[in-house]
């Protein structure tokens, strides 16, 4: 059985959904659309999500909602907000457990660039790399 969320990003004071931002989550992607003239729609597959942090505010606190900030490999987004939905602890437990099985599926690997110098040639002097 494929879970599936549908959320409303929420105005921050008392909680209604009176914008137009919706965020999509399945098990292979997650989706967000916005405008109401010009839309937009933007899409995410779940495999590259590296990390999924959760922020409550005071304000999201009252009103039950939340936050969640996924770290992607994606190009076009490599901070997704899903800003002020209800459900939030939910829906970033969801993504973590999904992406990693997505992850596994694919046999896809994360590794970080943490900036090393590397003697390659063995002069002693690190060899730089350029992007």
């Amino acid at each position: 059985m494929s879970k599936e969320y549908v959320e409303r990003k929420r105005v921050l004071f008392f909680g209604l959904p009176w914008t137009f931002t919706k965020y999509t989550i399945k098990e292979e992607l997650i989706t967000v659309n916005t405008g109401f003239f010009s839309t937009k729609e933007n899409d995410c597959y779940m495999y590259k999500v590296q990390d999924v942090e959760l922020s409550v505010s005071l304000w999201e606190r009252i009103f039950r909602m939340g936050t969640i900030i996924c770290y992607t490999g994606d190009t076009t987004n490599p901070k997704l907000y899903i800003e002020h939905v209800k459900n939030a602890k939910e829906i970033k437990d969801f993504i973590l457990e999904v992406s990693e099985e997505a992850r596994m599926k694919r046999r896809t690997m994360n590794t970080l660039n943490i900036n090393a110098d590397v003697d390659l040639d063995g002069n002693g002097i690190p060899d730089r790399f350029e992007n």
